[in-house]
Protein backbone atom coordinates (compact mmCIF):
# COMPACT_ATOMS: atom_id res chain seq x y z
CA UNK A 1 0.00 0.00 0.00
CA UNK A 2 1.40 3.38 -1.07
CA UNK A 3 1.23 6.58 0.85
CA UNK A 4 -0.76 9.15 -0.73
CA UNK A 5 -0.28 13.02 1.07
CA UNK A 6 -2.36 15.95 -0.46
CA UNK A 7 1.40 17.05 -1.54
CA UNK A 8 0.91 14.58 -3.94
CA UNK A 9 -1.76 16.05 -5.61
CA UNK A 10 -1.33 19.83 -4.85
CA UNK A 11 0.45 20.35 -8.22
CA UNK A 12 -2.87 19.25 -10.05
CA UNK A 13 -5.04 22.10 -8.79
CA UNK A 14 -4.32 25.87 -7.96
CA UNK A 15 -4.83 25.58 -4.13
CA UNK A 16 -5.25 22.94 -1.42
CA UNK A 17 -9.15 24.38 -0.90
CA UNK A 18 -9.63 23.41 -4.59
CA UNK A 19 -8.04 19.98 -3.82
CA UNK A 20 -9.91 19.19 -0.77
CA UNK A 21 -13.50 20.17 -2.09
CA UNK A 22 -12.80 18.24 -5.35
CA UNK A 23 -10.99 14.93 -3.29
CA UNK A 24 -14.31 15.20 -0.71
CA UNK A 25 -16.74 15.35 -3.69
CA UNK A 26 -14.99 12.08 -4.75
CA UNK A 27 -14.77 10.55 -1.77
CA UNK A 28 -18.48 11.00 -1.65
CA UNK A 29 -19.35 9.44 -5.32
CA UNK A 30 -16.92 6.45 -3.98
CA UNK A 31 -19.13 6.25 -0.96
CA UNK A 32 -22.75 6.42 -3.15
CA UNK A 33 -21.70 3.45 -4.82
CA UNK A 34 -19.34 4.54 -7.82
CA UNK A 35 -16.45 2.63 -8.90
CA UNK A 36 -13.28 3.46 -8.26
CA UNK A 37 -10.49 3.81 -11.09
CA UNK A 38 -7.27 2.43 -8.84
CA UNK A 39 -6.83 -0.53 -6.80
CA UNK A 40 -9.03 -0.24 -3.76
CA UNK A 41 -6.41 -2.03 -1.04
CA UNK A 42 -8.13 -1.96 1.84
CA UNK A 43 -8.26 1.56 1.72
CA UNK A 44 -10.66 4.44 2.92
CA UNK A 45 -13.30 6.56 -0.03
CA UNK A 46 -10.44 9.83 0.73
CA UNK A 47 -7.36 7.94 0.16
CA UNK A 48 -9.10 6.23 -2.58
CA UNK A 49 -10.28 9.70 -4.10
CA UNK A 50 -6.55 10.95 -3.93
CA UNK A 51 -4.81 8.31 -5.50
CA UNK A 52 -7.20 8.79 -7.95
CA UNK A 53 -6.24 12.53 -8.49
CA UNK A 54 -2.75 11.47 -7.96
CA UNK A 55 -2.78 9.07 -10.89
CA UNK A 56 -4.66 11.07 -13.08
CA UNK A 57 -7.22 8.24 -13.75
CA UNK A 58 -9.83 11.94 -14.19
CA UNK A 59 -9.08 14.64 -15.77
CA UNK A 60 -9.24 18.40 -13.43
CA UNK A 61 -11.60 19.32 -15.92
CA UNK A 62 -13.80 16.24 -14.80
CA UNK A 63 -13.32 16.45 -11.31
CA UNK A 64 -13.99 20.17 -11.17
CA UNK A 65 -17.06 20.15 -13.10
CA UNK A 66 -18.62 16.95 -11.32
CA UNK A 67 -18.55 19.39 -8.38
CA UNK A 68 -19.67 22.43 -9.58
CA UNK A 69 -23.08 20.15 -10.79
CA UNK A 70 -22.98 18.67 -7.17
CA UNK A 71 -23.57 22.10 -5.78
CA UNK A 72 -25.91 23.88 -8.60
CA UNK A 73 -29.41 23.62 -8.00
CA UNK A 74 -29.86 25.20 -11.67
CA UNK A 75 -29.77 23.56 -14.31
CA UNK A 76 -30.24 25.21 -18.00
CA UNK A 77 -30.62 22.43 -20.49
CA UNK A 78 -32.67 24.70 -22.80
CA UNK A 79 -32.90 27.90 -24.67
CA UNK A 80 -36.72 28.02 -23.06
CA UNK A 81 -35.60 27.62 -19.29
CA UNK A 82 -33.18 30.94 -19.78
CA UNK A 83 -36.15 32.56 -21.26
CA UNK A 84 -37.77 32.17 -18.35
CA UNK A 85 -35.67 32.93 -15.99
CA UNK A 86 -35.12 36.24 -17.64
CA UNK A 87 -39.08 36.74 -17.76
CA UNK A 88 -39.32 35.97 -14.23
CA UNK A 89 -36.29 38.52 -13.51
CA UNK A 90 -37.68 41.23 -15.80
CA UNK A 91 -41.43 41.03 -13.84
CA UNK A 92 -39.58 40.96 -10.16
CA UNK A 93 -38.52 44.62 -11.67
CA UNK A 94 -41.69 45.76 -12.36
CA UNK A 95 -42.78 44.92 -9.10
CA UNK A 96 -40.07 46.35 -7.49
CA UNK A 97 -40.71 49.49 -10.01
CA UNK A 98 -44.27 49.72 -8.61
CA UNK A 99 -43.80 49.49 -5.15
CA UNK A 100 -41.15 52.83 -5.89
CA UNK A 101 -43.88 54.35 -7.56
CA UNK A 102 -46.45 53.58 -4.35
CA UNK A 103 -43.82 54.88 -2.12
CA UNK A 104 -43.71 58.80 -4.12
CA UNK A 105 -47.44 58.84 -4.39
CA UNK A 106 -47.88 57.67 -0.65
CA UNK A 107 -45.39 61.19 -0.07
CA UNK A 108 -47.44 63.47 -2.56
CA UNK A 109 -50.78 62.78 -0.20
CA UNK A 110 -52.70 65.69 0.95
CA UNK A 111 -53.29 65.99 4.99
CA UNK A 112 -56.01 67.60 5.91
CA UNK A 113 -56.45 69.04 9.02
CA UNK A 114 -60.18 68.12 10.35
CA UNK A 115 -60.01 70.48 13.09
CA UNK A 116 -59.52 73.60 10.37
CA UNK A 117 -62.78 75.14 9.07
CA UNK A 118 -61.86 74.35 5.29
CA UNK A 119 -62.91 70.83 5.06
CA UNK A 120 -65.66 70.64 2.98
CA UNK A 121 -65.08 68.37 -0.07
CA UNK A 122 -65.03 71.35 -2.36
CA UNK A 123 -62.07 72.99 -0.89
CA UNK A 124 -60.66 69.49 -0.79
CA UNK A 125 -60.89 68.85 -3.98
CA UNK A 126 -59.79 72.58 -5.19
CA UNK A 127 -56.34 71.78 -3.06
CA UNK A 128 -56.03 68.60 -5.11
CA UNK A 129 -56.17 70.27 -8.11
CA UNK A 130 -54.04 72.83 -7.50
CA UNK A 131 -51.54 70.15 -6.20
CA UNK A 132 -51.69 68.34 -9.39
CA UNK A 133 -51.52 71.36 -11.54
CA UNK A 134 -48.13 72.72 -10.00
CA UNK A 135 -46.94 68.73 -10.57
CA UNK A 136 -47.73 69.41 -14.37
CA UNK A 137 -46.87 72.98 -14.61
Amino acid sequence: MARITVEDCIDKFPSRFELVLVASNRARKLYSGEKPTVEIDNDKNTVIALREIADETFTVEQLKNDLIEEYQTNTFSEDEDLSEIEDKSDESQTETNDIVTDETEQENDIIIDPSSEDTTIETQENSLENLTNNDKG
